[in-house]
């Protein structure tokens, strides 16, 4: 299976993501993997049940899809990462920067019992054998590990949410809740819509300019079409760097979701006819360890 990485751009070295193949095709990041701390993946729209618009592997139950469909779906991710499905957390996310502290008593949260975390982008965690979960069509996943104090964070972050700092957001809960300095902290940008895919109006580039100053420009462009052309991949890289997280434990995916919607979900290449991807970051039990 071949996929176009970082659209116009050249090419992405093979440390920044791989494809796992097989009966469910995922993404990875070796930037985490090679910590052997966590269990962690990116989906790709193969490998599942849904159909029509949804095919196949739809991760939302808001998009009009069966929902038995989904929970086959969430099923055969939990499957892959070795886990059940009410070990997952999920974030029912509304464009904000609100990041949220869980735990074993969060298990299941939207997925075996009630959506119980309402208008929150971000999850953060310490708890092993707790997976947070996120999920996209087009915005930046980021995710965060930090391996001196055992502890993940995984956030929804499109252009209101990059704005809005949702990388320094997180690194700020991480360090209130469990002293994560920024300078240890491991940090993945993971597949999502790249500067040639995505146009924008002048109020975004406003927002840009008000939150970043004279820096703005350089995350984006003015095309002919008098509209602009936003590089939210850059613009995460310089909040993750201003906020004290060093250049090189940053790994770009460089993946863009809608050049590559035949493999990945894409609300700008379908349309907004389409599934939802979803993020998925657990820290590893210790053999001896059963929190649940």
């Amino acid at each position: 299976m071949e996929f176009i990485r970082n659209q116009g751009k050249g090419t992405v070295e093979e440390r920044e993501v791989r494809l796992r193949e097989g009966t469910l095709p995922l993404l990875y990041f070796p930037l985490l993997e090679e910590t052997g701390l966590i269990t962690h993946c990116f989906t790709t729209r193969q490998g599942g049940v849904s159909q029509g618009v949804c095919a196949s592997l739809n991760l939302s139950f808001t998009r009009g899809d069966d929902p038995k469909a989904v929970e086959q779906n969430f099923q055969r991710v939990a499957e892959a990462l070795g886990v059940t499905t009410d070990r997952f957390v999920l974030s029912h996310q509304t464009h904000t920067t609100n990041v949220r502290k869980v735990g074993k008593e969060d298990a299941g949260c939207g997925i075996t019992r009630e959506d119980c975390l309402k208008d929150v982008d971000g999850l953060i965690t310490n708890e092993p054998g707790l997976v947070l979960s996120t999920f996209y069509a087009d915005c930046v996943p980021l995710y965060f590990l930090d391996p001196v104090h055992k502890a993940i964070g995984l956030s929804h972050s499109g252009w209101r949410g990059t704005v809005g700092r949702m990388g320094r957001e997180t690194l700020k809960a991480m360090e209130r809740e469990y002293q994560t300095r920024p300078k240890d902290t491991l940090c993945v940008i993971g597949p999502s819509i790249c500067q040639d895919c995505y146009e924008v109006s002048q109020d975004v580039i406003q927002a840009f300019s008000q939150e970043f100053g004279p820096g703005a420009r350089e995350f984006y462009v003015e095309n002919a079409r008098g509209r602009y052309q936003l590089d939210l991949w850059k613009a995460n890289e310089a909040v993750l760097e201003e906020a004290g997280v060093k250049r090189e434990h940053i790994a770009t995916a460089g993946l863009c979701t809608c050049c590559n919607h035949k493999l990945l979900f894409s609300h700008r290449a379908s349309g907004g006819k389409r599934g939802n991807l979803g993020a998925f970051f657990m820290l590893k039990q210790a053999e001896e360890s059963n929190i649940f």
